[in-house]
């Protein structure tokens, strides 16, 4: 006969009371109410449990049951599929996006320096892991990411909204090859396709007309010197300004007029050769009067053992009279525009620049046959540095190879 709640209420002698189909509440000698389900699978007598009455009542034991029925008579054994389930249950756990996340972080920590390591997280932390971070990545469908990502661009944040989308894109191509997910949803995820089109905004620059009155206010400047040397070798060098920033002494040597940043500190993660102009050289020995004896040869004045601030070039530029008409990363496209006027050789010009090649063999015919015809550009480009501050040149053609 099947079991009743009156029944099951009242229950007192301990042993096995059967529903029928398998079922039984198994009462023990200590009291404990069991549910439990006796079955066959592969020849082979095995048991479910359905937890403990009442908190599991005669109803839901029952449902139980019928669905590990169902399970038997595809051919499945009830018990295995539990314990897979319980299987992708822990290990759903401790797969969530944010741990995932920060196993990737820790993966690649090697080959990031510490500021973009932490520019990555937090930009993770702040728009994906406040809403979905504690989420099985395996749960997450691309919609969601979707619609987080738009979300950032609503803001008016396009840029940002398109390197989050890619930071998700390769959390989850990682997390495919190492094993943690079994599929990855996010790889129909184009940003062409989700993101609107945006015009390029490019950094404010200089004019070449503008350079003499420029290079005139530059020479007088009263400022802190560390900064107003920083902006001559900036200058004399076409580097990016966190290159010139964070300058050591050891990457320089003087005497050989080159100046070498390793690999680390270059925004394509490869090294770069300066060739240095003796003007630049000139601005280094003078440094060396004034830094010497530091790692940095632009160490902040206020705190010595960090390089000058970000914001330190552009301020600069700004109490001269340049805001929001020049900026120091302007510099570059500065001298590419008249150095491609004057007729040099463009892809010397852009191996000056340390633009990446996406040619293999291109690029390594560069790095062997350049050099030379760099040092020629580079001292040529300091001649017409001094010929602007003068006044009195307009365009110097370029020195012969």
């Amino acid at each position: 006969m099947p079991l009743t709640d009156a029944q099951l209420r009242n229950l007192s002698e301990p042993g096995k009371y059967f529903d029928g189909g398998g079922l039984y509440l198994e009462l023990t000698k200590a009291g404990g109410r069991y549910w439990r389900m006796k079955y066959r699978h592969g020849g082979k007598e095995k048991r479910l449990a359905f937890g403990v009455y009442p908190a599991v009542g005669l109803k839901q034991a029952r449902d139980l049951a019928a669905q590990a029925r169902k399970v038997l008579k595809d051919g499945g054994d009830p018990g295995e599929l539990r314990r897979a389930d319980k299987a992708k249950t822990a290990h759903e756990a401790v797969n969530t996006l944010e741990a995932v996340a920060g196993d990737w972080m820790a993966h690649q920590a090697a080959r990031w320096d510490v500021k973009t390591t932490d520019r990555i997280r937090a930009s993770l932390a702040a728009d994906i892991f406040k809403p979905l971070g504690s989420r099985p990545l395996a749960s997450i469908k691309p919609g969601e990411i979707m619609a987080a990502v738009k979300k950032i661009e609503a803001r008016g944040a396009s840029d940002q909204a398109g390197r989050v989308l890619q930071r998700v894109k390769a959390v989850y191509r990682w997390a495919m090859i190492h094993e943690r997910i079994d599929v990855n949803p996010m790889l129909d995820l184009v940003p062409s396709e989700i993101l609107k089109p945006r015009e390029v905004q490019h950094r404010a620059a200089m004019a070449d007309k503008e350079l003499p009155e420029f290079l005139a206010k530059l020479a007088a400047y009263d400022g802190d010197p560390h900064t107003v040397h920083a902006l001559r070798l900036l200058i004399l060098t076409a580097t990016r300004p966190g290159e010139t920033r964070g300058a050591r002494w050891a990457e320089f040597d003087l005497d050989a007029a080159l100046w070498v940043i390793p690999a680390e500190r270059m925004k394509m993660r490869t090294e770069h050769r300066v060739p240095l102009s003796p003007q630049a050289v000139e601005v280094l020995r003078t440094m060396q009067t004034l830094s010497a004896g530091r790692e940095l040869v632009f160490p902040s004045p206020y705190y010595p053992s960090k390089p000058l601030s970000e914001n330190t070039f552009n301020s600069a530029l700004a109490r001269m009279g340049y805001k929001n008409t020049a900026t120091a990363h302007g510099f570059r496209a500065l001298f590419s525009t008249v150095a491609n006027e004057c007729g040099w050789n463009p892809d010397v010009i852009e191996r000056q620049l340390a633009h990446k090649e996406q040619n293999e063999i291109r690029a390594a015919y560069h790095r062997s046959t350049y050099l030379k015809d760099r040092e020629r550009l580079m001292q040529w480009w300091a001649d017409y540095l001094d010929g602007r501050k003068a006044g009195n040149v307009v365009k110097m053609p370029q020195r012969a190879a």
